[in-house]
């Protein structure tokens, strides 16, 4: 594993970061700062959708709450519950700050990821839509060849952080809260993924529309429950976030910037994806006409995933007293940081500080639905993945012996080891989307502003109809 640490090092050392900075930066400053100054107009169109009754579609696709779900569900979950646990034990409480920073930026580039896989999608061979990286790369900039290697490199993503590690947070999660037998939660976990990946992507579409809602309410309710108790050590924890983000050299705990800036922007890009290109693959899926209109739910998605579900979780753990900044440090340099306070985990310890062992189980049970989840929704990628590279019926056959295996492998696996297979892989995945977004962003932000001026225009005809002017 010393060599996926010194990649994963080596990527988010300083390329990566300037790569995300730069693209950013170039959607926000192309698109005004939609995300943060049209506010209202994709809250509307997401949210607030929700409430309105819409036409149907013209089929071979999944709703748009549908294809929201399931990218939800394969970003936050292990990502929003485990690491941030884990960015703030090693990057410190500054980690926090650069992953809202690139929350930031990350949804004026989800926003554009989600646009092109609408606009470049194509029908599958059953009729239903598929998109992603790997079309708007073939057919925006007739590269088939790269497109290939990122579904390739999406394969083996969705064998390591989608998959080994979503198994590995559910069996440590288990294990602590109830000293289950990690092998024995591999097994049953891996039959119930087969199952389900059995069923394709309307299936994983429904199951995911019925169980992340529910699951981000019971996180985020239970989880501002424990912040409202600790309210007066929130001023607190604010103040630790700015301060060890923007920390110099060694302060207080002895964190410092680049510690903080290596593992908040990681950690970030894990839980919502911007810039990876992963969760583009279920958004082309919607069953939507006008591409940028599904651009509004990539922004939804970031928002919700690291705004708001990270935020809770970087509060309960810094508001409760489970972290000290000085003992976890001289912990971490050291190596010897205890199991129980990486990953789930210290999460679990923070919520369990007001609800006792129910606490623990509420985490338990969060963590369990968000990555068995994350788990099915990798699953669909890596099978697009792999889709993209060949039609092989044995390929597609061994894929669904793989992907079980490598979940009783994450169960038991050291979670240190499954984290480096993460940063490795969503570094090396990034390194050829990133590019990809920066050609292709006049397309995407044409698309934009287009859908923008129709929206603009059918409201000033609705006014007119209204006040009978011709």
């Amino acid at each position: 594993m010393a060599f996926f640490e010194q990649l994963g090092n080596f990527l988010w050392g300083g390329p990566l970061l300037a790569a995300f900075l730069a693209v950013g930066l170039c959607y926000s400053f192309a698109t005004g700062f939609f995300p943060i100054f049209g506010v209202g107009v994709w809250w509307k169109t997401t949210v607030g959708s929700l409430f309105r009754r819409k036409k149907a579609g013209k089929g071979g696709g999944v709703t748009q709450l549908q294809a929201l779900s399931t990218a939800l569900a394969a970003t936050v979950g292990t990502g929003s519950i485990a690491g941030v646990a884990t960015a703030i034990v090693y990057g410190g409480p500054g980690s926090v700050f650069w992953m809202w920073m690139s929350a930031l930026l990350g949804m004026a580039v989800s926003c554009g990821e989600k646009t092109l896989a609408v606009r470049h999608r194509e029908r599958g061979p059953d009729g239903s839509f598929r998109g992603g990286p790997m079309e708007y790369i073939k057919n925006g900039l007739r590269l088939p060849g790269l497109a290939k290697l990122f579904a390739l490199l999406c394969i083996a993503e969705t064998l390591a952080g989608g998959n080994l590690a979503q198994a590995n947070s559910i069996a440590t999660s288990l294990s602590a809260a109830a000293g289950a037998n990690r092998l024995a939660v591999g097994v049953v976990l891996a039959a119930a993924v087969a199952l389900v990946l059995a069923g394709g992507i309307k299936r994983i579409g429904k199951l995911c529309e019925l169980l992340v809602p529910a699951m981000a309410l019971l996180f985020v309710g239970c989880g501002l429950a424990v912040v409202a108790v600790n309210w007066r050590s929130v001023p607190t924890a604010f103040q630790q976030i700015i301060a060890y983000a923007f920390a110099p050299r060694a302060i207080a705990g002895g964190y410092a910037m680049g510690a903080a800036l290596r593992y908040g922007v990681a950690r970030g890009v894990f839980t919502n994806e911007a810039g990876l290109g992963m969760s583009a693959i279920a958004h082309a899926c919607a069953d939507v006409e006008q591409p940028a209109e599904q651009g509004m739910w990539g922004i939804f998605e970031v928002f919700f995933a690291t705004m708001v579900i990270c935020t809770v979780t970087a509060l309960v753990i810094l508001t409760s007293g489970v972290y000290d900044p000085v003992q976890v440090l001289a912990l971490a340099e050291g190596g010897a940081v205890p199991e129980g306070m990486l990953g789930a985990p210290l999460t679990a310890a923070g919520f369990a500080t007001l609800f006792g062992e129910a606490g623990e189980w509420i985490v338990s049970i969060s963590l369990i639905l968000f990555a068995f989840t994350s788990l099915i929704g990798s699953g669909y990628y890596g099978r697009r993945g792999l889709e993209t590279l060949t039609g092989s019926r044995w390929a597609m056959g061994l894929f669904h012996l793989a992907f079980p295996a490598c979940v009783i492998f994450g169960a038991v696996g050291d979670v240190t080891a499954v984290w480096q297979l993460v940063d490795a892989f969503n570094g090396l995945l990034a390194a050829v989307n990133l590019p990809v977004l920066l050609l292709l962003s006049p397309e995407a932000v044409h698309l934009l502003h287009t859908w923008l001026a129709a929206r603009r225009g059918g409201r000033r005809t609705a006014l007119d109809n209204e006040n009978g002017i011709a």
